[in-house]
């Protein structure tokens, strides 16, 4: 009997720990309409950021992106798939690109606005969801990809954007009249992105505060990029008086109350990025200081693309993207994994928080 090549895997969304693999409609069995491209996944990363789009998945419609049975989702995650099949004369066979994809192994899609740099996928039910998770881009004339960096543009790139976004609402706030920047969860990939880019543009009376754990002090201060590192622990030695700004990548609760309740009216802006601290969430109703709320990555996006134009938006990230890759290089040891059961171990220990935060995962759920 033949193997199946077609894979989905689904995770319980009421009990993120129960997952599945399910056989999907074999390659050369699904029938294309007129208009359609079946994409082959190739490759994709899986970090804490794919946790947090499973934690949010209901509230932000992340689940919304690749429907699956009632009670089950796909978790999305960034990859590059290659064009297997196409019934669309402006998207070749053989083409590869760089997208949102579901933890599978095919996906179809109908692109629509297609241009030399890529296209949209205009599936009816991806029309109301937010515009910069449909487009994919073709590697053959990105300025941002070299084959070279494949995995790291994987790990890094759509986290770099939300680090990017992130650091220029600050800047365009004049960080809220802050004097200090404090990170928590200081070792994710978003929040040393982030550092990075306040590191390059630092202002010196304005102090980078990263917060990690014990075991990832020495990790933390090697990045070079946070003037002062605090274990969690450790939060009341912070200087109180200090007016702060809080990005808050790890969603736990009792770190946001320690904060707000140990700062109280110098919390002057309090922003949710990440849940990877999924299971010790708590009402943020009621805390001292600036509520805390969510950052969504594309509203300020949509901003920028306004104000700047689509083309000097891509620019200002191409900038400040080509210098921080060679310094994630230097800072990261890529590790990866094929077939089902390298897949569910990453899935597991990423959402379990046993992943070291000096190693990236690169999986495909082919064999």
């Amino acid at each position: 009997m033949k193997e199946p090549r077609a894979i989905d895997f689904l995770v319980e969304r009421g009990n993120l720990r129960h997952c599945k693999f399910v056989h999907a409609a074999e390659p050369d069995e699904i029938r294309l309409h007129p208009g359609e491209v079946l994409l082959e996944i190739a490759k994709f990363a899986f970090t804490a950021n794919n946790v947090t789009y499973a934690v949010a998945g209901d509230m932000m419609s992340y689940w919304s992106f690749f429907p699956a049975e009632v009670g089950w989702g796909r978790v999305p995650v960034w990859g590059f798939g290659d064009v297997a099949r196409s019934r669309l004369d402006e998207v070749g066979e053989g083409e590869r690109v760089f997208g949102y994809f579901p933890m599978s192994t095919h996906l179809v899609v109908q692109p629509i606005r297609s241009t030399p740099g890529g296209f949209v996928d205009g599936s009816s039910h991806r029309q109301a969801l937010p515009a910069v998770y449909n487009q994919y881009s073709r590697v053959a004339t990105d300025p941002g990809y070299t084959a070279e960096h494949e995995d790291q543009q994987l790990l890094f790139r759509p986290l770099f954007m939300t680090a990017f976004l992130l650091e220029d609402l600050i800047a365009d706030s004049e960080a809220f009249g802050a004097r200090a920047i404090v990170l928590s969860s200081a070792s994710s990939k978003t929040a040393f992105g982030l550092a990075f880019l306040l590191h390059q543009k630092r202002d010196a009376h304005r102090e980078v505060i990263g917060l990690t754990s014990p075991g990832n002090v020495a990790f933390v201060s090697g990045l070079g990029c946070y003037d002062r590192v605090v274990t969690y622990d450790r939060i009341d030695s912070l200087p109180r008086e200090q007016a702060v700004v809080f990005v808050d990548m790890a969603g736990n609760g009792d770190v946001v109350s320690a904060l707000h309740h140990h700062y109280r009216d110098s919390m002057k802006y309090s922003c949710i990025v990440g849940l990877t601290h999924w299971e010790r969430r708590t009402a943020a109703a009621d805390l001292p200081g600036a509520q805390p709320t969510f950052f969504f990555a594309p509203t300020q996006l949509q901003k920028r693309t306004r104000e700047w134009g689509a083309e000097g938006f891509q620019e200002r990230y191409a900038v400040a993207w080509r210098g921080f890759v060679d310094f994630a290089t230097r800072h990261l040891r890529v590790v990866s994994g094929r077939g089902p059961a390298a897949v569910e171990r990453v899935y597991l220990e990423t959402l379990e928080g046993r992943t070291k935060p000096d190693v990236g995962h690169i999986l495909s759920l082919a064999e």
